[in-house]
């Protein structure tokens, strides 16, 4: 809400108070100011002019030599390019020695005429054309004719003016009225309030309203007043000048006087108002009702815009000529040849106007203010005081009475205050008088209840207080928050640290971070497809649905991060970037339920995903491309900073979705049996030929087993004081024989003297009997305490190979 401080002055005195300061105190009383904008941009020495005359200039075609009368007592001669200028206007003329934005006028010569000075045009003046009227936007700006002449431009305009930004929070709606600013100022100064008196202002003259017009309200639940005032002879023409000024001030562009004073009136009260064109209006009635199935409205925005049967509209006697509460109908305009209105003034139902307004995409100044609820004891005299300003400026006749139908009648709303309370909130020691001379400030009415007890009654202007607490607040923010006295906190504090989870989580940012991996954040709604993919986790369950989905691209949970990780890669892989190392930490859903009656299952994941290069390709270095092995490492740096080495087991069970001889399932040993966490390896070909990307490989693992069984505490032992025994073997087993199966025999059997193991070759073909595969094997043996002796080793050395070839058939290969 723009809050002009010139316009605020009518209601109260800010004399001795700046701009900044006032947006000081209204900032600590609890309303954010965003900002101070001075209408004047630097303007000086600018006054208001008389055409006398326009000759074409001698040598240029495109120029004019203008006779100006400035009130300088002497004319001057002014040579101006501008197409609309013409003798007889009344325009701003920038005197020699005055300043504009960026420019000073000075004495000149244009193709050997001398310029005395130069006629503006509104933007040269700093002022938002766009706000101004349509044939005002282009050339000079043209005054009206009863403008004084020598005046300052800047009293004419208004442009010594200063506006406040309002950043309202929405249960300020109070506050999106210059009435409303004014209560609040007036309440945080401790200033008195002077109110406009419409009824006092308004002249009836003409027949009875109601011979003229007739109104109804179809389900008073959604309107619960409205009223309309029928206005004949007016003539339809721009509205003076002060009222142009501060229209455009709020940011509203002028359009003519009967438009205008709604427009005025709605800023001045906060309620919206609608002139129709009374001979429009079909069988003099209009009512309010919900539209009909398949009815059309063309909107003053020219929009033809199907309703809905939900939408609110005000219909005469034929049809609907109004979104009631967003926006009025062309068929009913106000025009240049509109001789009668009917003045509407109502109290619409907040949520039915703010479901129309988002189904149309049709936001208004009349809409955000019905939304928040306007105040009910504003309908009538936002009403009373339009008709009166019509009259004034439009020479229009207010016929006698207001037609209506409901009331303004609210429920009072009369709150008891403890004082005992209000301090021990606070932390005050404020007395029964300080409390009410502070309501008081507020325009609040209250009186004692009892004993230490204060009753007021709110005014129905401030929807957003119903409790005693609410009233607390408005104490202290009128008081003064810096006022409040300080205290220490009392009790037992603990100092801050990351859960075991954070913690471990936090780790694993960091290290996948510093192994070349880039975090990503992938959407957690996908399309239905997807969640089809990658069923490891979810087997038995289905994905949870959402109620109001944006698009059907994102219409359900995601039940894996692995489909989002490959749209972002697909993303970067379109875009010329391959070599993509990326990993996600987020949250899973599933669900058991087709409808949702209970909270759905969510569980914390990490995703990985590798494609390209290995490294980039160099002078020295040929360009490798990433295999099944660089995500396999990277997952076991993961399982050995989780301290999980050697209770992890990969099991190549071609899990859906992935490479059947290039993956993995991922178990965690616990006790006598094992858990599934995760899968790994290359997508499946059709799967990766369907989303057109080059060998990519991904992997995903559930956390929460992660963070039961990590032993993150790290554990330092003494250096090896003793030599090591290496013993290499190869064996000959079958090709179905996993090598991670012959090396958990290796250190079931190698007891305490083995320290690493280690596959070092693997060699199929050849001279290699069909269906066999000799793996070599590296041993090392050390003891703690003492040098190995060979007899020690082999003693061990030979229980291994005796254990391979008992469990695998394994032989040695000489």
């Amino acid at each position: 809400m723009k809050v002009s401080t010139g316009w605020l002055t009518d209601y109260i005195s800010l004399e001795g108070v700046t701009a900044e300061e006032l947006a000081d105190k209204i900032t600590t009383a609890g309303i954010e100011i965003d900002g101070v904008e001075r209408r004047n941009k630097g303007l000086s020495g600018i006054v208001t002019g008389y055409v006398k005359s326009k000759e074409k200039h001698p040598d240029a075609d495109k120029l004019n030599v203008c006779i100006v009368d400035a009130g300088q007592g002497e004319d001057l001669q002014i040579v101006c390019g501008a197409k609309n200028v013409a003798a007889g206007q009344k325009v701003p003329v920038a005197l020699v020695g005055a300043k504009l934005p960026g420019l000073e006028i000075k004495k000149a010569k244009l193709r050997g005429v001398l310029s005395q000075g130069m006629i503006c045009s509104a933007k040269e003046l700093g002022l938002n054309d766009k706000l101004l009227p349509k044939e005002l936007q282009e050339g000079i700006l043209v005054l009206p004719e009863n403008t004084e002449v020598g005046q300052d431009i800047l009293k004419v305009l208004g442009l010594n003016d200063e506006i406040l930004e309002f950043d309202l929070t929405p249960n300020r709606s109070d506050c999106l009225s210059m009435i409303g600013a004014a209560y609040e100022v007036s309440a945080i100064l401790g200033r008195d309030l002077k109110l406009p008196d419409p009824a006092a202002e308004l002249v009836e003259a003409g027949g009875k309203a109601s011979d003229s017009i007739s109104v109804q309200i179809e389900n008073e639940e959604f309107c619960s007043h409205y009223a309309v005032r029928y206005i004949s002879g007016v003539k339809p023409a721009p509205s003076p000048l002060w009222i142009q000024n501060r229209l455009m001030a709020a940011g509203v562009r002028p359009i003519n006087n009967i438009v205008d004073i709604t427009n005025y009136v709605m800023l001045e009260y906060g309620q919206p108002l609608h002139a129709f064109d009374g001979d429009k209006v079909e069988g003099g009635v209009l009512g309010v009702r919900f539209a009909r199935e398949g009815e059309v409205l063309t909107t003053l925005d020219g929009q033809e815009r199907k309703l809905e049967p939900q939408m609110l509209v005000i219909a005469d006697g034929a049809k609907s000529v109004a979104l009631a509460g967003v926006m009025g109908g062309l068929d009913t305009e106000v025009t240049a040849e509109t001789v009668n209105i009917v003045l509407e003034s109502a109290r619409f139902e907040g949520g039915t106007v703010r479901k129309t307004s988002r189904q149309l995409g049709l936001r208004s100044e009349a809409s955000l203010r019905f939304e928040k609820q306007v105040d009910p004891k504003a309908v009538i005299p936002a009403l009373n005081r339009a008709a009166a300003l019509i009259a004034r400026y439009a020479g229009g006749a207010v016929h006698e009475g207001i037609v209506q139908a409901g009331s303004d009648a609210a429920p009072e709303k009369i709150l008891t205050l403890s004082l005992e309370k209000l301090n021990d909130y606070l932390g005050t020691e404020l007395s029964l008088l300080e409390v009410k001379t502070l309501f008081g400030r507020l325009s609040f009415k209250c009186g004692d209840a009892a004993q230490g007890l204060v009753e007021v009654q709110v005014p129905s202007r401030r929807g957003d207080i119903s409790y005693d607490v609410d009233l607390i607040e408005e104490v202290a923010r009128l008081y003064g928050y810096d006022n409040i006295p300080t205290t220490l906190i009392e009790g037992v504090t603990t100092p801050g640290a990351l859960t075991h989870k954070q913690s471990v989580r936090r780790e694993l940012r960091r290290m996948l971070a510093l192994g070349g991996y880039q975090e990503v954040m992938g959407y957690s709604f996908i399309q239905p497809e997807q969640s089809k993919l990658f069923p490891a986790f979810s087997a038995g369950e289905q994905a949870v649905k959402l109620a109001m989905p944006m698009s059907e691209e994102r219409s359900v949970l995601r039940t894996s991060l692995l489909p989002q990780l490959l749209d972002i890669a697909l993303y970067n892989t379109n875009r010329r970037q391959s070599d993509l190392a990326l990993f996600e930490i987020g949250n899973v859903f599933f669900t058991e339920e087709e409808q949702l009656t209970r909270q759905p299952r969510e569980l914390p994941v990490l995703g990985l995903l590798l494609s390209g290069t290995r490294t980039a390709k160099q002078w020295n270095i040929t360009a490798e491309p990433v295999d099944f092995f660089d995500l396999k490492g990277a997952l076991e740096s993961v399982f050995a900073y989780l301290g999980l080495t050697g209770r992890i087991v990969y099991e190549g069970n071609a899990p859906q979705d992935y490479h059947p001889g290039r993956s993995a399932s991922i178990y965690l040993l616990e006790g006598a049996g094992r858990t599934l966490i995760g899968t790994m390896g290359q997508l499946h070909p059709e799967l990766q030929h369907k989303l057109d990307l080059e060998d990519t490989y991904v992997a995903e693992l559930l956390l929460q087993p992660l963070y039961d069984n990590a032993r993150t505490n790290l554990q330092y032992s003494e250096l090896q004081r003793f030599p090591g025994m290496e013993r290499d073997i190869a064996v000959v087993v079958d090709e179905t024989v996993p090598a991670g199966h012959l090396l958990d025999v290796i250190r079931e059997n190698g007891g305490t003297l083995l320290q690493n193991v280690q596959v070092f070759d693997v060699y199929t073909g050849g001279k290699m009997e069909s269906g066999k595969k000799s793996v070599a094997i590296s041993l090392l043996y050390r003891h703690t305490e003492h040098t190995l002796t060979d007899e020690e080793v082999s003693e061990v050395h030979e229980k291994v190979v005796s254990a391979l070839q008992q469990t695998f058939g394994a032989e040695l290969r000489k």
